[in-house]
């Protein structure tokens, strides 16, 4: 009977320890966390994200575009290297996408070159 009485302390004893461990550990996360969550001043409402303007939808648009483009080129290159398409069929398609994945990255190109020269303009010499 001794003996049973012993081992429920120590059970109780490690329930102690473990919970106190979990405690500790969550307190741990929330302290580097805390850094992460919110900038120091800044109330709720600034820190939401807005919707992009048309310019940056259209961005987007394009950056979707050429990803898709370049996308099915890398698969047409594979079905062509493993043989599923043959040298006819790869010229054929190969060219539409290459205009497509072209096209997209033409336009995107001018808003690139600006934000690099407003980079410029705006870092300290």
């Amino acid at each position: 009977m001794a003996d049973v009485a012993g081992q429920a302390t120590s059970i109780r004893r490690v329930s102690v320890w473990l919970s106190l461990g979990v405690v500790l550990a969550v307190a741990a996360v929330v302290v580097v966390a805390l850094p992460f969550l919110r900038r120091p001043g800044i109330t709720a409402a600034e820190d939401r994200l807005g919707e992009p303007d048309e310019l940056e939808r259209r961005r987007l648009e394009l950056a979707e575009e050429r990803d898709r483009a370049l996308a099915a080129m890398k698969e047409l290159e594979f079905d062509h290297r493993t043989g599923k398409v043959s040298d006819e069929d790869y010229r054929e398609l190969v060219g539409p996408l290459r205009r497509r994945a072209a096209e997209a990255l033409r336009a995107l190109e001018p808003r690139s070159r600006e934000a690099e020269v407003e980079g410029r303009v705006r870092a300290p010499s």
